[in-house]
């Protein structure tokens, strides 16, 4: 849809200090909380911006919580003027795919209205850097692979346009250096903070680890394989598992090579190594020990047989590297964390 963005070489090693303060909209919720807690351990203090919809108050634990709605205009301003922070990590939205095609309204408006909300109030504050969680949604069916940043933008439900939408948005904000943003595309976030200190809550629980696992533990009868005649190895879907703290680190180099003078740009955040949904189910049941009852169903209308990413140009630009996503430590974490929350 959009050509693919030009982004710069690596930066050489630039002194700089991390901020003081960040702004976190949606920080308490699965992912933002753990960039909170990286955010944390870099030296800086996260203030969440959160509604409580579908975050959680406990998951804020390294900075204050501001409650408000990402639409609210004069909330956001109020909040970022009496903080001050130095940058913004934006992850406030609604990210349900099949609740994206029920309500195509309410994600419109969550997501894109809340993004210009957010960069009017960054905007009139002289706010300028900001990084943004964006999707491999964006891409819709995989016309090759691995999927790099160039892939034609073709998304297949309102929440993949959402992200593409927020993305130009973005861009038309940035002309006339009037902001620095960064775009990660993630792939299929999973597992949970090693420490224990955090973890994936969602309700309802619509990803497949967690799902796997909650059945490993006895909390559902079975889990429901949607479609075994695929072409892949062993006819199930192949996804792109990468480790959330990996995700949580990514965000905090993407910052650094904003205030350090970097480009912006948009950048994919994965492996580069895919696993079916069969080879997902034995690592659980290898982790856990138990066998998991498992009811095979009719493959999803609009589910792409294989998502991989080429996430090499995101690893050399921003000096980052995943460091928990072999599939072991993703569901060894999640297993732990689950556990412990049962």
């Amino acid at each position: 849809m959009f050509p693919a963005e030009s982004v710069d070489k690596p930066l050489p090693d630039i002194e700089f200090r991390m901020p003081s303060k960040i702004l976190v909209t949606g920080g308490a919720g699965y992912i933002g909380a753990h960039v909170c807690k990286a955010l944390s351990e870099s030296g800086c203090t996260p203030v969440v911006y959160d509604n409580l919809c579908r975050g959680h108050e406990e998951s804020v634990k390294w900075g204050p919580l501001e409650i408000g709605d990402i639409t609210d205009d004069d909330r956001l301003l109020e909040v970022i003027k009496r903080h001050k922070p130095e940058g913004v990590m934006h992850f406030a939205a609604l990210a349900y795919v099949g609740e994206s095609v029920e309500n195509p309204g309410e994600y419109y408006r969550t997501n894109v209205r809340g993004m210009i909300s957010l960069l009017s109030a960054m905007e009139k504050s002289s706010v300028k850097p900001i990084v943004y969680s964006s999707s491999c949604a964006i891409y819709g069916n995989a016309q090759t692979l691995p999927i790099s940043e160039g892939h034609s933008q073709m998304p297949i439900n309102p929440y993949g346009a959402t992200k593409v939408m927020c993305e130009r948005i973005l861009k038309d904000f940035a002309i006339g250096d009037k902001l620095k943003w960064m775009a990660l595309r993630y792939f299929n976030v999973a597992g949970d903070d090693p420490e224990g200190e955090i973890g994936e809550n969602h309700d309802p629980e619509t990803h497949v680890l967690p799902n796997l696992i909650l059945t490993a533990l006895g909390k559902r009868e079975t889990f429901e394989l949607y479609g075994t005649d695929l072409p892949t190895r062993d006819g199930t879907a192949i996804r792109d598992y990468i480790h959330v703290t990996d995700i949580a680190n990514a965000h905090v180099c993407a910052l650094q090579h904003l205030l350090g003078g970097g480009e912006s740009g948009a950048f994919n955040l994965g492996t580069g190594h895919g696993f079916t949904i069969r080879e997902l189910i034995l690592a659980v049941e290898n982790v856990t020990g138990n066998k998991l009852p498992v009811t095979c169903m009719a493959g999803r209308p609009g589910d792409p047989p294989e998502l991989v990413a080429d996430p090499s140009l995101g690893q050399e630009t921003l000096n980052w590297q995943p460091q928990f996503s072999d599939i072991e430590t993703i569901v060894r974490t999640a297993v732990q964390w689950h556990a412990a929350a049962i």
